[in-house]
Protein backbone atom coordinates (compact mmCIF):
# COMPACT_ATOMS: atom_id res chain seq x y z
CA UNK A 1 0.00 0.00 0.00
CA UNK A 2 1.71 4.21 -0.91
CA UNK A 3 2.21 5.42 1.92
CA UNK A 4 1.87 8.74 0.75
CA UNK A 5 -1.32 10.51 -0.86
CA UNK A 6 -0.77 11.91 -4.28
CA UNK A 7 -1.06 15.46 -5.25
CA UNK A 8 -4.52 14.82 -6.16
CA UNK A 9 -5.64 12.47 -3.58
CA UNK A 10 -4.21 15.75 -1.55
CA UNK A 11 -6.28 18.15 -3.59
CA UNK A 12 -9.05 15.94 -2.78
CA UNK A 13 -8.93 15.73 0.95
CA UNK A 14 -8.50 18.86 1.91
CA UNK A 15 -11.67 19.88 -0.66
CA UNK A 16 -14.15 18.08 1.71
CA UNK A 17 -12.02 19.31 4.85
CA UNK A 18 -12.76 22.95 3.44
CA UNK A 19 -16.20 22.07 2.42
CA UNK A 20 -17.64 20.90 5.80
CA UNK A 21 -15.57 23.78 7.49
CA UNK A 22 -15.59 26.63 5.30
CA UNK A 23 -13.72 29.43 7.72
CA UNK A 24 -11.89 27.32 9.91
CA UNK A 25 -10.37 29.34 13.10
CA UNK A 26 -8.19 28.89 16.21
CA UNK A 27 -10.65 28.07 19.19
CA UNK A 28 -8.23 29.86 21.52
CA UNK A 29 -10.13 33.10 22.23
CA UNK A 30 -7.95 36.49 21.90
CA UNK A 31 -8.66 39.85 21.38
CA UNK A 32 -5.28 40.90 19.68
CA UNK A 33 -1.90 39.87 18.82
CA UNK A 34 -0.38 40.00 22.25
CA UNK A 35 -3.12 37.94 23.10
CA UNK A 36 -3.07 35.45 20.69
CA UNK A 37 0.88 34.98 21.58
CA UNK A 38 0.12 34.14 25.03
CA UNK A 39 -2.56 32.00 25.08
CA UNK A 40 -0.65 30.13 22.15
CA UNK A 41 1.93 29.89 24.31
CA UNK A 42 -0.35 28.75 27.43
CA UNK A 43 -1.60 25.91 25.66
CA UNK A 44 1.10 23.69 25.27
CA UNK A 45 0.31 20.30 26.37
CA UNK A 46 -2.89 21.78 27.83
CA UNK A 47 -6.70 22.09 25.64
CA UNK A 48 -7.59 25.40 24.38
CA UNK A 49 -11.36 25.07 26.65
CA UNK A 50 -8.86 24.90 29.42
CA UNK A 51 -6.37 27.88 27.86
CA UNK A 52 -10.14 30.08 27.52
CA UNK A 53 -11.32 29.62 30.84
CA UNK A 54 -8.17 30.76 32.67
CA UNK A 55 -7.42 33.43 30.07
CA UNK A 56 -10.98 34.87 30.07
CA UNK A 57 -10.48 37.16 33.22
CA UNK A 58 -6.91 37.42 32.79
CA UNK A 59 -7.30 39.25 29.62
CA UNK A 60 -9.46 41.59 31.27
CA UNK A 61 -7.27 43.13 33.21
CA UNK A 62 -3.87 42.32 31.05
CA UNK A 63 -4.48 42.30 27.12
CA UNK A 64 -0.93 43.83 26.77
CA UNK A 65 2.69 43.50 27.09
CA UNK A 66 2.80 46.46 29.78
CA UNK A 67 0.06 45.47 31.78
CA UNK A 68 0.88 42.03 32.01
CA UNK A 69 4.22 43.43 33.75
CA UNK A 70 2.28 45.79 35.88
CA UNK A 71 0.52 42.62 37.05
CA UNK A 72 3.19 40.82 38.10
CA UNK A 73 4.73 37.04 37.43
CA UNK A 74 2.73 35.55 40.75
CA UNK A 75 -1.03 37.61 40.16
CA UNK A 76 -0.30 36.02 36.60
CA UNK A 77 0.35 32.50 38.35
CA UNK A 78 -3.07 32.98 40.31
CA UNK A 79 -4.55 32.94 36.86
CA UNK A 80 -3.39 30.05 34.80
CA UNK A 81 -3.42 27.77 37.84
CA UNK A 82 -5.64 25.74 36.02
CA UNK A 83 -3.44 24.85 33.25
CA UNK A 84 -0.16 22.33 32.92
CA UNK A 85 2.81 23.76 33.68
CA UNK A 86 2.00 26.83 35.36
CA UNK A 87 4.54 27.74 36.68
CA UNK A 88 7.11 28.24 34.12
CA UNK A 89 4.23 29.15 31.45
CA UNK A 90 3.95 32.40 34.10
CA UNK A 91 8.03 32.74 34.25
CA UNK A 92 7.90 32.67 30.19
CA UNK A 93 4.78 35.21 29.60
CA UNK A 94 6.65 37.52 31.81
CA UNK A 95 9.98 37.39 29.98
CA UNK A 96 8.01 37.38 26.57
CA UNK A 97 6.05 40.34 27.12
CA UNK A 98 9.63 42.62 28.92
CA UNK A 99 11.43 41.72 25.56
CA UNK A 100 8.38 43.11 23.16
CA UNK A 101 8.52 45.93 25.57
CA UNK A 102 12.39 46.40 25.35
CA UNK A 103 12.82 45.19 21.77
CA UNK A 104 9.72 45.92 19.86
CA UNK A 105 8.11 48.89 21.57
CA UNK A 106 5.33 46.58 22.92
CA UNK A 107 4.43 45.26 19.05
CA UNK A 108 4.08 41.57 18.33
CA UNK A 109 7.45 41.35 15.94
CA UNK A 110 6.08 39.95 12.01
CA UNK A 111 9.65 38.30 11.90
CA UNK A 112 9.91 34.44 12.73
CA UNK A 113 13.57 34.94 13.82
CA UNK A 114 12.05 37.03 16.06
CA UNK A 115 8.90 35.28 17.38
CA UNK A 116 11.05 32.20 17.89
CA UNK A 117 13.97 34.60 19.63
CA UNK A 118 10.94 35.21 22.60
CA UNK A 119 10.87 33.11 25.91
CA UNK A 120 8.59 29.88 25.68
CA UNK A 121 8.18 30.60 21.81
CA UNK A 122 8.89 27.93 19.51
CA UNK A 123 8.34 27.67 15.91
CA UNK A 124 5.13 25.99 16.14
CA UNK A 125 3.93 28.89 18.50
CA UNK A 126 5.70 31.00 15.26
CA UNK A 127 3.50 29.41 12.39
CA UNK A 128 -0.05 29.74 14.54
CA UNK A 129 1.03 33.70 15.16
CA UNK A 130 2.44 34.34 12.02
CA UNK A 131 -0.88 32.75 10.43
CA UNK A 132 -3.38 33.76 12.43
CA UNK A 133 -2.70 37.18 12.81
CA UNK A 134 -0.64 37.97 9.51
CA UNK A 135 -2.14 35.57 7.02
CA UNK A 136 1.31 33.97 6.35
CA UNK A 137 0.74 30.12 4.69
CA UNK A 138 2.55 28.56 7.40
CA UNK A 139 1.31 24.85 8.92
CA UNK A 140 1.90 24.60 13.31
CA UNK A 141 2.49 21.04 13.44
CA UNK A 142 0.93 20.04 17.14
CA UNK A 143 0.01 16.11 18.08
CA UNK A 144 -3.14 16.21 16.28
CA UNK A 145 -1.56 17.74 12.87
CA UNK A 146 1.27 14.94 13.52
CA UNK A 147 -1.13 12.13 14.05
CA UNK A 148 -3.51 13.35 10.78
CA UNK A 149 -0.57 14.15 8.31
CA UNK A 150 0.59 10.38 9.18
CA UNK A 151 -2.64 8.47 9.35
CA UNK A 152 -4.04 10.29 6.51
CA UNK A 153 -1.14 10.12 3.88
CA UNK A 154 -0.21 13.51 3.59
CA UNK A 155 2.99 12.99 5.31
CA UNK A 156 5.22 10.19 6.53
CA UNK A 157 7.52 12.28 8.87
CA UNK A 158 9.02 11.12 11.97
CA UNK A 159 9.48 14.84 13.40
CA UNK A 160 7.02 17.58 13.40
CA UNK A 161 9.90 19.55 11.53
CA UNK A 162 9.56 16.75 8.47
CA UNK A 163 5.75 16.57 8.94
CA UNK A 164 5.63 20.50 8.17
CA UNK A 165 8.07 20.45 5.36
CA UNK A 166 5.99 17.62 3.87
CA UNK A 167 2.72 19.10 4.59
CA UNK A 168 4.51 22.60 2.82
CA UNK A 169 5.25 20.27 -0.33
CA UNK A 170 1.93 18.53 -0.73
CA UNK A 171 -0.76 21.29 0.43
CA UNK A 172 -1.95 22.90 -2.07
CA UNK A 173 -1.41 26.47 -2.18
CA UNK A 174 -5.00 27.45 -2.24
CA UNK A 175 -5.43 25.64 0.98
CA UNK A 176 -2.08 26.45 2.68
CA UNK A 177 -3.63 28.84 5.11
CA UNK A 178 -6.59 27.01 6.54
CA UNK A 179 -4.37 23.53 6.29
CA UNK A 180 -3.56 23.69 10.08
CA UNK A 181 -6.84 24.56 11.22
CA UNK A 182 -8.28 21.88 9.10
CA UNK A 183 -6.19 19.09 9.85
CA UNK A 184 -5.96 19.81 13.95
CA UNK A 185 -9.72 20.02 14.08
CA UNK A 186 -10.05 16.93 11.94
CA UNK A 187 -7.69 15.72 14.47
CA UNK A 188 -9.53 16.83 17.60
CA UNK A 189 -13.11 15.66 16.56
CA UNK A 190 -13.16 12.88 14.18
CA UNK A 191 -9.46 11.11 13.85
CA UNK A 192 -8.99 10.50 17.19
CA UNK A 193 -5.78 9.21 18.91
CA UNK A 194 -6.76 6.01 20.22
CA UNK A 195 -10.14 5.48 18.71
CA UNK A 196 -10.58 7.33 15.31
CA UNK A 197 -14.11 7.72 14.13
CA UNK A 198 -13.39 6.64 10.64
CA UNK A 199 -16.98 5.65 10.01
CA UNK A 200 -18.38 9.11 9.84
CA UNK A 201 -15.05 10.43 8.32
CA UNK A 202 -15.64 12.97 5.52
CA UNK A 203 -12.20 11.77 3.85
CA UNK A 204 -12.72 8.02 5.07
CA UNK A 205 -12.04 6.69 1.20
CA UNK A 206 -8.84 8.73 0.58
CA UNK A 207 -7.28 8.27 3.59
CA UNK A 208 -4.20 5.46 3.73
CA UNK A 209 -5.16 4.83 7.86
CA UNK A 210 -4.41 0.79 7.54
CA UNK A 211 -6.40 -0.32 10.58
CA UNK A 212 -9.36 0.58 8.57
CA UNK A 213 -11.52 -2.84 8.58
CA UNK A 214 -13.51 -1.98 6.00
CA UNK A 215 -14.30 0.11 2.86
CA UNK A 216 -15.88 3.10 3.95
CA UNK A 217 -17.94 5.87 1.77
CA UNK A 218 -17.60 9.49 2.94
CA UNK A 219 -19.60 10.40 5.62
CA UNK A 220 -21.42 13.73 5.67
CA UNK A 221 -21.74 14.71 8.88
CA UNK A 222 -22.16 17.56 10.99
CA UNK A 223 -19.26 18.65 13.41
CA UNK A 224 -18.35 21.51 15.56
CA UNK A 225 -16.90 24.23 13.07
CA UNK A 226 -14.23 25.56 15.24
CA UNK A 227 -15.33 28.72 13.92
CA UNK A 228 -15.87 30.63 17.51
CA UNK A 229 -16.14 34.52 17.11
CA UNK A 230 -12.78 36.13 18.27
CA UNK A 231 -12.94 38.63 20.76
CA UNK A 232 -12.41 42.19 19.44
Amino acid sequence: MAKRLTRAKAEALYARLAELRPEPRTELEYANPYTLLVAVVLSAQATDKGVNRATGPLFQLADTPEKMLALGEEKLADHIKTIGLWRNKAKNVIALSRALVDQHNGEVPREREALEALPGVGRKTANVVLMEIFGEGTIAVDTHVFRVANRTGLADGKTPLEVEAQLMRITPPHYLHGAHHWLILHGRYTCLARRPECPRCVIADICLYTPKTRAIAPAKTSAPSGAKSRKR
